[in-house]
Formats: structure tokens, sequence, C-alpha cells
């Protein structure tokens, strides 16, 4: 089958590339900016990419075109597949179809720590012989590749909550009809495609009414939310995280890289986290939680987390000279915020100074959707430089006035850069927070810390 994909390049759209040409299917695609890291990997993998959204390219007639959730009405190559009523299908509907329907699925759902606690899943079932097929939402180091098919019953998927295509608004994980599904975490996001709240409950609960009666649930014993999810409806067994009447964990260091597994208040074991922070202890117990769903031992899977390596962009150490280091990070929600500069004091210690610096970038952050605790989320650091793009929908100071540490709002990006070289030197760790390029800021801060 020819399948061509439109707007191939994103890490979702790509994986299922991947898959699907692993699968032996002829696979070509579209997107409007080809780069790499993706452009390369699909190129090695053999798939044509063309530039741009033209109709002309639906000439290779393909027997099935997949969209993806960045294509409009009004774009070319759509208007030309609706008028000729060309065959069509949105991204998750053609994994499920065409590969999830014969797999074991473990998905991973939640508002924050999705890409990191399905790479540990999947490390996890990895190095403990289950060999599965994944599909990640960045670039996990385990495995160097976002997506992987394979001949084990297991597949482990990043379930987002985002919505499908142009033509079908649900969330992309109520496509994948999961025996195990984690729901990490649940708070408001996504302001540009739900109004409030309790739409993101709902959808949520969505995913809970597609586990069949055999599978399980894996949660936090910590979060509303998610108890509010359940109390819609379970039909399914459900697995605590966080607390003593299911897995938990006594950390035994102050940034949580070293633990005490414990299930039912009885201590498992010691096992090593080679990340900081609290959110990555609970993230860590989310995936053994979810592995022994399918049979695999508590501690082996705590010791396979021994060998596991943060997804890039997740507290990615970019440069480091003398006594400063640069760090790279894909935090953009407030939460998440908190719990990255939280987890880089606990690992540098109270004696070096941490300079955050953040751009609003997701289409929440941009709408000023949660933007009345942002100011709360800087705690950690020793100062704050924010950038407000032209993009920006809300004001950045305004909602930063309440900071408490020292905090800065740039407008112009170039004036940025040259305030954070001047900050390069003692003992300093500088934070980049954007779950975008930042306009290439780590890597221009890295060059000018290896400059000096």
């Amino acid at each position: 089958m020819h399948i061509h994909i439109l707007g191939i390049c994103g890490t979702f759209m790509g994986g299922i590339a991947l898959i699907a040409r692993a699968a032996g299917h002829k696979v070509t695609g579209c997107d409007q900016n080809v780069y790499p890291p993706m452009s390369t990997e699909l190129a090695e993998a053999g798939i044509e990419i063309m530039q741009g959204f033209g109709a002309e390219q639906l000439d290779c007639k393909p027997d099935l075109i997949v969209v993806g959730n960045v294509m409009k009405r009004g774009m070319p190559v759509i208007e030309r597949m609706l008028n000729e009523k060309l065959p069509y299908v949105s991204g998750p509907q053609w994994l499920y179809e065409h590969y999830l329907k014969d797999k074991e699925v473990l998905a991973v759902a939640g508002t924050h720590g999705k890409t990191t606690t399905t790479a540990m899943l999947a490390w996890i079932l990895e190095v403990c012989g289950r060999k599965p097929g994944f599909l990640i939402g960045g670039v996990p180091e385990n495995f160097k590749q976002g997506a992987r098919a394979s001949d084990s019953p297991y597949f482990v998927i990043e379930a987002d909550e985002y919505d499908c295509a142009f033509f079908d608004k649900r969330s992309k994980f109520v496509h994948y009809h999961p025996t195990v599904a984690i729901l990490n975490n649940l708070e408001y996001d996504h302001a540009d495609i739900f109004e409030n709240l309790g739409m993101i409950k709902k959808q949520f609960h969505h995913l809970v009414r597609t586990i069949p009666g055999r599978g399980s649930v894996v949660v936090p014993s910590f979060d509303q939310n998610i108890a509010d999810v359940l109390n819609m409806g379970l039909w399914s067994h459900k697995v605590i995280f966080g607390d003593d009447a299911g897995f938990n964990a006594r950390l035994l260091n102050a940034e949580g890289s070293e633990c005490e597994l414990m299930y039912q208040g009885q201590v498992l074991g010691q096992f090593t986290l080679p990340c900081c922070g609290l959110h990555n202890v609970h993230n860590a117990l989310a995936a053994i939680a979810a592995a022994r769903c399918i049979g695999i031992e508590p501690m082996d899977a705590a010791r396979a987390l021994g060998s596991y390596k943060l997804p890039k962009r997740r507290l990615q150490l970019a440069a480091q000279k003398g006594g400063v280091q640069i760090f790279d990070d894909f935090a953009h929600h407030p939460t998440a915020v908190k719990a990255t500069l939280d987890g880089l004091r606990a690992h540098v210690g109270p004696d070096c100074r941490i300079i955050a610096v953040f751009e609003p970038r997701s289409n929440s952050m941009k709408m000023g959707a949660n933007s009345t605790a942002l100011h709360s989320s800087f705690d950690s650091a020793d100062e704050v430089l924010l950038y407000q793009g032209p993009a920006v929908h809300f004001d950045v100071k305004a909602a930063m006035a309440q900071c408490q540490k020292p905090c800065t709002v740039f407008t112009d990006f170039e004036a940025l850069l040259d305030a954070l070289k001047e900050r390069l030197t003692g003992r300093c760790a500088l934070l980049c927070m954007s779950n975008g390029s930042f306009n290439g800021l780590t890597s221009k801060l890295a060059a000018a810390l290896q400059a000096a």
C-alpha cells in the first residue's frame, strides 16, 4: 500500500511513517518545515518528503492519505483530497487499525512527563527482554529513535490528549485501546482546543472507557483531577503509586537519584535513577507499576532504570566550562517549570546560582492560560529572565509582578542573549526552558561559553 502522510515531520506523524515503512508500505509525505532530525531519519528509511502543502503532490496517486493535525481546511492539498473524495484517515486511527489492534498496548497519558515516562517504560521492557515497539514524542537517548516497529506483542506509546485531525476532534489516545494505561497527572493545558479543565477530564474518561476489564489503569494517589476522572467510571484494575497503598519510594538523597522501592509499605530493595527531581521519581514509579501489569517483577524494572537516559531536552546538559553549566529543557507549563527547577536545585545544591530563562511558547501559554501561576514557579531559581515574543498575547511583566526572585522580561531576543552572556561567570547553572527552538538560544550560549 502507498501511504502519503500530510504533516510528516512532527514526532508523532514521523513515527507513524517509520512504523508504516517497517511494515512494508511505500511511504511518502509532506510538511511545511522539513528539517533534521526527523527529516534525516525519514530519508534514511527511504521515505520521500515533499516541501509544502501544494495540491500537485497528490499526483502520486496514494492508496491512502494520513492526515496530521497541523493540516487545516483551505490548504490546497486538503481541498483536492476532499473534492476528489480521496481516501483519508487520521494518524491515530491509521495506527490502531493497521498496527496496534494486534498488540498489547501500554499507553502513557498525562499533562506532564509523558515523554520521560514512556521512554522509561519502553526501556524497562527492553532490558527485561520484551523488545517492545514504541512511539515516543521525543528523542529517547537509550534508543536514538522516537519510533520502532517490532515483532513483540507489546507496544509502548506516548498517549497525547491533543486532537487527531481537522475532521476528528477527539483526543489521540481514544484510538489506542490500551491494555495498560498510565494516567500520570492532569492539569489544564491546550487552551487552544479545550475551553476548561472539565473538557480534558472528559477526554481522559473516554480513554478509561476503552481499557478492557482485564486491563489496568496506573494512577497517582495524590492527583485529585485524576481521581475525578476515575469517579466517572472505572471498569479495569486500578494500580496506585505515590503512597503506601501501592508503589512508593523513599528517597536516599536529596535529588532522588538513589531510592528504596516500596510496595504496600514494604521495602523491596534499592535502585538508582540517573536523573533528578521528585517528578522523575514519580515517573519511575508509574513505569515500574505499569511494567508489573505485564508480569515484570518490580525490582527487575527498577534495576533496568539504572541504565536509563533522559530523552533529549529533558534537563539536558548543553555545555559546561569552569563553574558554569548550561541546561536545555522542554518545560512549557508552570507546573513543569517548577518541577524542573526544583529538581535542578536538588542536583546542584544550595550554593550554586540558578538562572532560569523561560519562553512562554506553547499555545496555552501564548494565550495566557495558567499565567497566574507563572510567578510562583521560579522559587528555586536565584534570577529569572523571560522572553515575551511577538506571538505572546498576555502581559508577561504583569504576570510576574509577584515573583519573589529578581525578574526581567525582554521583548528583544538579542538583548536577552546579551544579558545572558554577561551572566556566564562564577558557579552557576543556566536553565533554558521552551517547547520550541527558542531561536537557538541554548546553542548560542554554549558557543559563547566555550569562546569565553
